[in-house]
């Protein structure tokens, strides 16, 4: 978010800047302009959009163009169920555009603050073995070249760039365009609730295989997982959704209030974590309802942390979840924030984590107050050595040398953007690390 002065820092308060100058473009046209300004100035542009990447890859020392009124509803393909929004559309504004039309998006992570062209550019996904990141639902896009120019690409028109295009950390241009391949509204019907980990790590191959959506939380120092799954229902099927004042109470009661109380106190005193965390899966997600499918694949974070996620092959997950079992064990750490483990489909977008392969993820957090460095680093080494890729919004600590290796793709990105941005118009420090100066 951009504050007062011009400071622009992240939700997760990882990464800050003061541009020389803020722009709030409200059209593409707006877009264009802003972009030959900066180049006739010297500077370097980047967009942002809500801020919920833990990374520097937003951060814009030159021109920031805050993209918050750059939203709504472009065009729909009712024939072929697409529809084309502006880049800046937060998440949370998309089932609204789409209900008239039937339509709602196949897949969604739990976090739907974000906007659609941060969503892409960045990597975000949801959970579910036979369902892709939300890259993997884009089928078109339009952005700002380094010349002011506008790229279209789609089916028909510079078809070969689309897997690039579609999750381009920002490095290729502006987004002012992203076309979504849509499917029919849908209800999800949602069974949560803790169950022994030993469980659900003895059946998962199972759980994700014949789960819609399959996930499982765990809170250090305890026995017990937390797991979610999400069944997909026809849109005509019977709703059961929480009680108002019952989602009132789980999700800002314990999942914001409660847990924010935990945090603090874990912070100042460490050694209660373990007896927090047990508390902690006793008194959450323990609940059956079925509605629309964007009221249950999102939920809400007030809590702020920080976050590391790693995309493994989803036949490594078990073994470097044990492997970071035992690492919290061995260090003696005293961690307050659940572990997250998910699962995706392979796709074929260049720079995605699940870039040909069957992934699942592994994400650790640290309360934001709570340094993460340690914890982070450790975990990391972890996670590469069983093939990792790291989430490209999420901290890190990995350059281009180590991340071509695991890319097939790599180079012939770096190639396409030494094409379409010869001056590095829209590089910062992240992205000269990431994909090299």
């Amino acid at each position: 978010m951009t504050r007062p002065g011009g400071t622009w820092q992240n939700w997760g308060r990882s990464a800050s800047v003061r541009p020389v100058r803020v722009e709030f473009p409200r059209t593409v046209e707006a877009v264009q302009r802003s972009v030959r300004a900066a180049a006739a100035s010297g500077l370097k542009v980047k967009a942002i959009g809500a801020g919920h990447s833990f990374t520097g890859i937003a951060v814009a020392p030159g021109a920031l163009l805050d993209l918050t009124d750059l939203t709504g509803l472009v065009d729909v393909d009712r024939e072929r169920s697409r529809v084309t929004l502006l880049a800046g559309t937060r998440l949370h504004q998309v089932p609204v555009l789409l209900a008239p039309y039937g339509l709602a998006m196949e897949n969604l992570g739990d976090i739907d603050r974000q906007s659609i062209s941060g969503a892409i550019s960045t990597g975000t996904h949801g959970t579910g073995a036979r369902f892709g990141g939300i890259a993997a639902q884009v089928v078109g896009a339009t952005l700002v070249t380094a010349s002011g120019e506008l790229l279209v690409v789609n089916e028909t028109e510079n078809a070969e760039l689309l897997p690039a295009v579609a999750l381009g950390l920002g490095a290729l241009g502006i987004l002012v365009h992203v076309t979504l391949q849509c499917v029919p509204a849908f209800v999800l019907h949602a069974v949560e609730h803790p169950e022994p980990l030993q469980d659900v790590l003895d059946g998962l191959d199972h759980r994700v295989a014949e789960s819609d959506h399959f996930e499982f939380y765990w809170f250090p120092h305890t026995d017990r997982a937390m797991t979610k799954y999400n069944t997909r229902l026809p849109e005509s099927a019977p709703r059961h959704p929480l009680s108002p004042v019952g989602k009132w109470f789980d999700d800002t009661v314990v999942g914001s209030g409660l847990h924010q109380v935990a945090c603090t106190v874990a912070k100042a005193v460490p050694a209660t974590i373990p007896s927090i965390n047990r508390l902690s899966v006793k008194v959450w997600g323990d609940r059956e309802f079925s509605d629309a499918s964007t009221r249950v694949f999102a939920t809400s974070r007030s809590v702020r942390f920080r976050e590391m996620e790693y995309a493994l092959p989803a036949e490594n997950v078990r073994p470097a979840f044990d492997a970071f079992r035992t690492l919290v064990d061995e260090r003696g750490w005293r961690i307050s924030f659940p572990v997250e483990v998910r699962f995706a489909a392979a796709d074929d977008r260049w720079l995605s984590t699940a870039h040909g392969r069957a992934s699942g993820y592994i994400a650790v957090h640290r309360y934001w107050r709570e340094d993460p460095t340690e914890y982070f680093e450790a975990v990391e080494q972890i996670m590469l050595s069983f093939d990792g890729r790291p989430h490209w919004g999420k901290m890190h600590t990995l350059d281009a040398a180590i991340l071509r290796d695991r890319y097939p793709r790599f180079d012939d990105f770096v190639s396409l953007r030494e094409r379409l941005d010869p001056e590095r118009m829209f590089t910062n420090a992240y992205l000269d690390r990431v994909l090299g100066a």
